[in-house]
């Protein structure tokens, strides 16, 4: 009887994971997944960002996965609040969309990794295992793409006018194609009026866009080919 208590007792505390998406399905089959582990536990999950960031303070977990889209808020918005408040808490991001795009923003934002949902869900434990050790965790291909604007000193590259927006001007776009109105946008952002029609401005010169009816056309077409990808 002892014996077994002193095992219990010298047993590794396990992992908590927290689990940020607005996919109640997706997060119940990570969670699945992750308390199957013999050493990771899924402690809370959220579907927004203002819970998730209250939740995260109340249950100090070991690493959080978060979606880049969330129910109304943006996932990158929240990596940096919990890397403002908690700054050595690792973070992986997962998500549908492509990592081209949002993997270099999530690891500028504090992030440790991304991993696209439709890799199999066992590379994501790979992933959380990672950035738990502190080391960053991205595909091969974007490593290899990263490390090439290292390699020949030009910085990044854009490869789609796109990528040239910063995160509250891609936000205010994906919002866009999603059909909110500016009033809308603004009220969701927390923003003024007047700001969110200089983004739609800023936006329109960026990627050559005439008017307000070719943005919400570019952005609606952007959004519906990110969700069918």
């Amino acid at each position: 009887m002892q014996g077994k208590t002193t095992q219990n007792a010298n047993r590794k505390p396990k992992t908590k994971v927290f689990l940020v998406d607005d996919h109640p399905v997706l997060r119940r089959g990570l969670a699945q997944l992750i308390n199957q582990e013999p050493d990771m536990e899924v402690c809370g999950e959220a579907e927004d960002a203002p819970r998730a960031f209250e939740a995260i303070g109340e249950m100090a977990p070991d690493v959080v996965v978060v979606d880049v889209s969330l129910k109304g808020s943006n996932g990158i918005e929240l990596l940096k609040n919990l890397k403002t408040r908690h700054p050595s808490l690792p973070v992986l991001v997962l998500s549908m969309h492509d990592e081209s795009l949002y993997a270099e923003r999530a690891l500028r934002a504090g992030g440790l990794g991304y991993v696209m949902k439709d890799e199999a869900f066992e590379q994501v434990l790979s992933a959380i295992r990672q950035v738990l050790k502190g080391e960053i965790f991205l595909s091969e291909k974007m490593k290899s793409r990263m490390l090439q604007q290292v390699a020949f000193g030009k910085g990044k590259v854009a490869h789609s006018p796109i990528e040239t927006l910063t995160d509250r001007e891609l936000e205010v776009f994906r919002l866009i194609g999603q059909g909110h109105g500016t009033r809308q946008i603004a009220e969701e952002l927390h923003l003024s009026i007047r700001t969110v029609e200089a983004y739609r401005e800023y936006i329109k010169d960026k990627l050559n866009l005439k008017n307000a009816t070719e943005l919400v056309q570019h952005a609606f077409h952007w959004v519906h080919h990110q969700e069918a990808a």
